[in-house]
C-alpha cells in the first residue's frame, strides 16, 4: 500500500479530513476502514452516517430526501448531525460522521 497524507481543516463544528492515499488498488473497502479508523481517532464513538463512491456514482443511502439540490445521502447525513467528513483522494470516497 502507498502512502497516506493527512490534510485537515475546521470550519465553525464541521471538520473535513482529507486523506490522500497513492495506492493503485485503492477500493471502496480500503478506503472506508481508512476513513473510520482515521475518525475513531478523532473520536472513538464516531458513526458513519453516509457515504459516496465516486467511481461507481452510488451513495447511502440513496432513497429521495430533501429537495433534489443536493444528493440524498449528504442531506439525509446533515440532517442528522453530521459533523465530520472523512474525503479520500479528493471525493473519490466521501464518508460522512457523526462525532458523538
Amino acid at each position: 500500500m502507498g502512502a497516506i497524507r493527512t490534510f485537515k481543516s475546521t470550519s465553525l463544528a464541521h471538520e473535513t479530513v482529507r486523506l490522500r492515499v497513492a495506492d493503485r488498488d485503492l477500493d471502496f473497502e480500503k478506503a472506508s476502514d481508512l476513513a473510520r479508523d482515521r475518525a475513531r481517532e478523532i473520536n472513538k464513538d464516531a458513526m458513519m452516517l453516509a457515504w459516496f463512491n465516486r467511481r461507481s456514482g452510488r451513495g447511502f443511502p440513496d432513497f429521495d430526501c430533501g429537495t433534489g439540490d443536493r444528493p440524498p445521502w449528504r442531506v439525509f447525513a446533515e440532517a442528522r448531525g453530521a459533523n465530520l467528513t472523512v474525503d479520500v483522494n479528493d471525493g473519490d470516497f466521501i464518508f460522512l460522521y457523526l462525532r458523538l
